[in-house]
């Protein structure tokens, strides 16, 4: 199927509130993902995989990393004309105060991107998701139904409706109903698939029996202008997209490969666990799709009579004698001492390398070096970016434990320890014990 005339447009999420404190210096899509990797590195790597070449990636908040990470990785030679470019909002004569009011108000003040006479089709996506997809077959799905809009859909359990916008429709896959984030039984009713309909589009049901949206729209060009410019719909899945089963034919694609919406703390953290198990949902090694991201200029990770296992160790790390790692993800550059324990935990590694000025400086300072200090133990945590940990630090999550307010140190969100970006953590610290919930 010719993807030539597709144009993506990547949405970059607002401000990440429930990814707090990781999306407190940077936007979501620009978070770290399974060591080496961004979050925006997987919807742009399916548009490249699926022959996808024009793609706008529509920004608002915290956005500087994203953009240079973009800017350094994702170049098209002169004779193929695809392009990755940044829409950040701005104020313009036609745009007022320019700032994105939600998903569809930021297509509709960047429309002019898409009235090129080649453009036939607009493919939107999130920036927050990890999956792999070939849109060549979603497009392919949208021509032969003769559809306005094409939606993706996966099946899900009943227990996962909730987070979810659910879909009703008739036997030839027309979407007929919408549903967003369903809170009780008695409202899906009416919205449940028969599995022997799901197994009939060539997907095992195994008891799945609702239809859940993936956020992921695939428009006829002229639909979507339509559907913007004529109403003041801020919201796609809240909005845009109930109105267009209304008024248009709304189709549905089916998709059963792995899908996770990587929106909060504790999602993202078990998404970054569950990449590192042996028995891996999500494998970035595909010879047809990879996944793409930034080269670096990295030495091998040099590991020093250390016990791993079903880790990931990403390039330049330093891991001392007598480490123990097991179950994490070890990002770039991580410097970490001996007989250090990391259990469970999720650690972003480095931007940089101390220089033997800045050590010098740490000593002054009286404070510990970049990186892990040795007999440290961290278990059930995230560690962020550039975090100097000092030796015999005791972070253990073995509790259920309060969420806290903001603080330079540590704090704790949907249950999970995080280590904020560049902070400095003194020699033998432990956690107040008034963070672990009473029994």
């Amino acid at each position: 199927m010719n993807v030539g005339r597709v144009l993506a447009l990547v949405l970059g999420g607002g401000r990440g509130t429930r990814l707090y404190p990781l999306t407190r210096d940077r936007s979501k899509p620009a978070v770290p993902l399974a060591g080496k990797y961004r979050i925006i590195d997987v919807p742009l790597s399916n548009c490249i995989n699926s022959g996808v070449q024009r793609i706008y990636v529509v920004t608002q908040f915290n956005s500087v990393s994203l953009h240079r990470h973009i800017r350094r990785t994702y170049t098209f030679d002169a004779f193929s004309g695809g392009f990755v470019e940044i829409l950040a909002a701005q104020q313009t004569l036609d745009s007022g105060a320019g700032w994105y009011q939600g998903t569809a108000d930021a297509v509709r003040q960047n429309l002019r991107y898409l009235q090129q006479p080649d453009i036939k089709h607009v493919l939107i996506l999130s920036g927050d998701q990890l999956y792999r997809m070939n849109y060549a077959d979603m497009l392919a799905t949208h021509i032969e139904t003769g559809a306005n809009v094409t939606i993706a859909g996966i099946p899900v359990h009943e227990d996962a409706a909730s987070a979810l916008g659910i879909m009703r429709m008739d036997a030839a896959g027309k979407v007929l109903g919408f549903l967003e984030k369903p809170q009780t039984t008695a409202e899906l009713e009416g919205f449940r698939t028969d599995p022997a309909w799901i197994d009939s589009r060539g997907v095992p049901a195994n008891g799945r029996n609702l239809m859940a949206s993936m956020g992921i729209y695939l428009f006829d060009r002229d639909c979507l202008l339509e559907l913007l410019t004529k109403t003041d719909y801020q919201d796609f899945g809240r909005e845009v997209f109930p109105a267009a089963i209304r008024a248009k034919n709304v189709q549905l694609h089916v998709f059963d490969g792995y899908w996770e919406d990587i929106g909060t703390i504790r999602s993202y953290y078990q998404c970054n666990l569950d990449l590192a198990r042996a028995a891996v949902p999500f494998e970035f090694v595909e010879a047809g799709a990879p996944v793409y991201s930034r080269a670096r200029f990295l030495p091998p990770s040099r590991i020093a009579g250390a016990s791993i296992r079903e880790s990931l160790i990403s390039d330049g790390c330093t891991i001392g004698e007598g480490a123990v790692i097991e179950n994490s993800v070890i990002g770039l550059r991580c410097r970490i001492g001996k007989n250090v324990v990391i259990r469970n935990s999720v650690v972003l590694g480095n931007d940089y390398y101390e220089t033997p000025d800045e050590l010098a400086g740490d000593v002054a300072r009286g404070e510990p070096p970049l990186g892990i200090g040795d007999g440290s133990i961290i278990e059930g945590a995230i560690i962020d970016k550039n975090v100097h940990l000092g030796a015999g630090t005791r972070i253990v999550n073995d509790h259920d434990w309060v969420d806290t307010a903001d603080c330079p140190r540590f704090l704790v969100r949907d249950g999970v320890a995080v280590v904020p970006r560049g902070a400095v953590v003194p020699d033998g610290w432990i956690p107040e014990p008034g963070l672990i919930k009473p029994a």
